[in-house]
């Protein structure tokens, strides 16, 4: 069995429409559901062998802030390919993680990462955590599988079970959807 946490960027800032897509940072909110995921990651105990991350500047900067709180993540590999990635593109950097380690955290962006913990999780009927993934997994959200496979090779639709999911307001509400007047 293997572990993989899939943890989104947490929330960006479009204050400069300047900036290119790459290179936005994260704003205050951003900045603030980041190390709180830090620290529910801290908390929930699960440490990672590998984490490998988009190079984008929001994906970097979620990272700084959790490291900041935790001391349960390796260095980060940064890997390009995982910017805007498909689910299909990020099963494939997965598939060539070499020593075979039993737990990797992958983090970027969105829709390839919802995709992906859907395509990975075996939906067998009513489950409510996968139909509020399936609505939406926001910013700074973090999911666990448990993967029936024993290489990373292995990886394939509906191999995992969904084991853990958080989103920023669920640890604080004021990180919850903001309501428009």
């Amino acid at each position: 069995m293997k572990i993989l946490g899939i943890l989104r960027h947490a929330k960006s800032s479009w204050e400069d429409l300047d900036v290119r897509d790459f290179d936005r940072v994260l704003n205050q909110r951003g900045h603030k559901g980041a190390r709180l995921m830090g620290q529910h990651m801290q908390g929930h105990g699960l440490r990672y062998e590998r984490v490998i991350a988009s190079t984008a500047a929001r994906v970097r900067e979620t990272l700084a802030d959790i490291n900041a709180v935790t001391t349960l993540l390796p260095p980060v590999e940064w890997d390009e390919r995982l910017y805007l990635a498909s689910p299909g593109t990020i099963m494939d950097v997965l598939r060539e993680a070499q020593g075979s380690p039993k737990s990797i955290l992958v983090s970027g962006h969105n829709p390839g990462l919802q995709e992906l913990v859907l395509e990975l999780a075996q939906d067998e009927g009513d489950d409510p955590t996968l139909d509020a993934i399936a609505n939406k997994f926001p910013t700074a959200a973090y999911a666990v599988l448990e993967l029936e496979i024993d290489d990373w090779s292995e990886l394939a639709p509906g191999c995992g079970r969904l084991v853990h999911f958080a989103r920023p307001r669920d640890l604080d509400a004021s990180l919850g959807p903001e309501l428009m007047d």
